[in-house]
């Protein structure tokens, strides 16, 4: 797995890197040799953020938490990616050796009345996938929804997760 580790107003010392890259090492058997891991450090005053993403073959995984240290928020991060793709280790696995569809652009709507303020804009291929593998990677993200293009119809649809921690699925209606 290929690892890049960025910080955002701080310099990464080498022992930290090094930690990274040892405990990054570990999750290398979940992925392929194509792999790629972006570590993200992020200095606010007193408060660190380290943000763990891991793309393979289409498939994002993604965890983010904050700590007075980075290498305590590391470790939060790092736990939690890897009770997640533990958790869905089989799934994971059928997902990864499985060829990666290509990605469709998504074009987003306009923003409508201008009383609404959008602070933030997130662009994403929106690929054909089956809903099981939506809630897998929702889940793999640490996401409530998780917006898909389905396999069978090719309708964007999404899934998100109940407050009794069911899941559920939004079929857009046809006019």
């Amino acid at each position: 797995m290929k690892l890049v580790c960025t910080g955002r107003k701080v310099s990464l010392k080498e022992q930290f890197v090094e930690r990274v890259n040892k405990r990054m090492a570990k999750l290398d058997k979940f992925f392929s040799d194509s792999a790629e891991a972006q570590v993200t450090v992020t200095v606010e005053k007193d408060w660190q953020t380290v943000e763990i993403t891991i793309k393979d073959k289409g498939f994002t995984s993604r965890a983010e938490k904050d700590a007075e240290r980075m290498e305590e928020a590391f470790d939060a991060a790092a736990d939690v990616l890897e009770r997640r793709i533990i958790k869905n280790r089989k799934r994971l696995a059928d997902r990864i050796q499985q060829p990666a569809f290509e990605a469709a652009a998504f074009d987003e709507g306009d923003g409508g009345d201008d009383t609404y303020h959008v602070i933030r804009e997130k662009h994403f291929a929106a690929k054909p996938t089956t809903v099981d593998e939506a809630i897998l990677e929702m889940n793999m993200l640490g996401h409530e929804f998780f917006l898909f293009r389905d396999a069978e119809s090719d309708e964007v649809q999404a899934v998100y997760r109940r407050k009794n921690g069911t899941y559920g699925l939004l079929v857009p209606e046809k006019d």
